[in-house]
């Protein structure tokens, strides 16, 4: 490679890079706005364990957190007491492992695209990665199982440097290890990517029995080891652990059932429609016209993964660094026969895609001697630009009810005692993050609607009521509606109303 490319390529991989951190840090915490209820809840265990050593149910620092009765991934919520401690209880501060780790992300896929396709593919699989509304949505809030493809990622790079340096294979093992907490649905497929991983690099000659290697599985094996004895106490073979610094839970509700290879047709016809369509219809898992990764991406993966299968059998049993990328793919297509799939259920599948993709491209550059590639450059960055615009617009404006826009401020705004009753709509977890509850007065207070349940869903605590569906306003009390609530009877009781974001405050002036 002469200077003069090296140069153009050095400058492409920093502006990719730079596009791609820009729009990840661009007004984040602020859009999406509000709190999604599922990280409103990672985030009330995180200042519980924080302030008090203990979660909702009462575990300290559990492997795997109790949270709506049949539990929650801990990882996320671990990453974010750091970040609580330092900023405290805020809606940036518990968005920021999953940030963090979608930055990360962008050198790491464009080292292992190198890696395994050449200079050209690492670049190109950068731009799709740093361009892509799937990873833009993903980094810019705090759904736990969105922490899985990153770890996995992690995992696979440094596995990949691990194979010229054996000093890296000890974090590829960390990496693997952790992404068991990221997302309990993938624990069926990732200790079969990781054995297929590892026979291709033994039968190529990139691994042997060393203190490397053998520090590596003795790694895993302690990672995975608390997640295996958490099994065993929600299948009844062990009593729960209630340690001191360390609990092994029983759920309310275990959700085994979930994974079903009865139900593997279906799921793949619904995972062929989202790749197609790109859109699972949940607002928050993909952006509207611009879908998952744009339209010409599918095309370019497909092409590209036709060239690594090629690559890699003609080759043979030699070692080659695009078959690692496969059995990625292999186990993210398992997994989505196994569950009812929607995008985030199939988060790992991506990752695989956008590395194929970006050999399809590098396969076209060689083909074109280059000629196209800055047409496909153009493409996506107009296709950026139109998406960018619409996210921090349109698309912003359409998730607020997913997000609960206003909420945090309404109950800022209201009366600090008295009851709070809110609208049917609102979760529990996002009032026990705004109102920051003591995790012991909530377990003493906390009246569920059925308990035990898979999803629990509280009636009250403290002096806060929820479920309000339109009753008649009581009186004393203030209340936080959502837009479908009729507001006509409290006008007329004499509530003064004010409007937050999604919601409306009614106070009565003598409450």
């Amino acid at each position: 490679m002469d200077t003069r490319e090296s140069q153009v390529r050095r400058v492409l991989f920093w502006t990719l890079l730079l596009l791609g951190l820009g729009v990840r840090l661009w007004r984040f915490g602020a859009v999406p706005g509000g709190l999604n209820q599922d990280e409103a809840f990672a985030g009330y265990e995180a200042w519980a364990l924080l302030s008090s050593g203990r979660d909702t149910a009462g575990y300290a620092f559990p492997v795997y957190l109790t949270a709506w009765g049949s539990g929650m991934n801990a990882l996320e919520t671990y990453l974010m007491i750091p970040f609580i401690a330092l900023f405290g209880l805020k809606v940036w501060a518990v968005r920021l492992p999953q940030l963090l780790i979608a930055c990360l992300s962008l050198p790491c896929v464009y080292g292992v695209g190198r890696r395994s396709g050449g200079e050209t593919a690492g670049l190109a699989a950068l731009g799709l990665t740093a361009l892509c509304p799937w990873h833009v949505l993903l980094s810019r809030w705090g759904l736990e199982s969105n922490l899985a493809p990153g770890f996995l990622l992690f995992g696979l790079y440094f596995l990949l440097r691990g194979t010229q340096e054996r000093r890296f294979l000890p974090l590829s093992a960390l990496c693997c290890g952790l992404s068991l907490y990221c997302y309990a649905t993938i624990w069926p497929v990732v200790p079969l990517i990781l054995a297929l991983e590892l026979l291709s690099c033994l039968r190529g000659g990139k691994l042997r029995a060393d203190r490397w290697s053998l520090l590596s599985l003795l790694l895993l094996a302690v990672l995975a080891l608390p997640l295996l004895l958490f099994l065993a106490v929600n299948f009844g073979w062990l009593p729960e652990l209630r340690g001191p610094i360390l609990s092994i839970p029983k759920l309310l509700y275990l959700r085994a059932g979930e994974l079903s290879a009865a139900r593997a047709p279906e799921n793949l016809r619904a995972l062929l429609s989202i790749l197609w369509n790109q859109s699972d219809g949940l607002p928050w898992n993909s952006a509207g016209p611009y879908g998952l990764y744009y339209p010409m991406t599918l095309p370019f993966a497909l092409l590209g993964l036709g060239a690594a299968v090629y690559r890699c059998a003609r080759k043979g049993s030699g070692f080659r660094p695009e078959r690692l990328v496969l059995w990625n793919l292999l186990g993210a297509l398992l997994l989505c026969a196994l569950v009812q799939v929607n995008v985030n259920r199939a988060n790992i599948l991506f990752f695989p895609l956008l590395l194929l993709a970006g050999e399809g491209i590098a396969l076209l550059g060689k083909l074109w001697k280059g000629r196209l590639l800055p047409l496909v450059l153009a493409a996506y960055l107009c296709c950026f630009g139109l998406f960018t615009r619409y996210y921090f617009t349109d698309y912003r404006a359409a998730v607020e009810p997913s997000f609960a826009s206003g909420l945090g401020e309404a109950i800022a705004a209201a009366p600090e005692d008295g009851t709070l009753v809110f609208s049917k709509e609102v979760y529990y977890p996002q009032v026990l993050f705004y109102t920051r509850t003591p995790v012991e007065r909530f377990a003493e207070t906390v009246r569920y609607r059925s308990y035990p349940a898979a999803y629990l869903s509280a009636l009250s605590f403290d002096r806060y009521r929820l479920g309000w569906d339109g009753e008649a306003p009581e009186p004393g009390a203030a209340y936080i509606l959502s837009p479908w609530a009729d507001l006509t009877p409290f006008r007329e009781a004499g509530y003064h109303l004010e409007k937050f974001g999604y919601y409306t405050l009614a106070v009565r002036d003598d409450t």
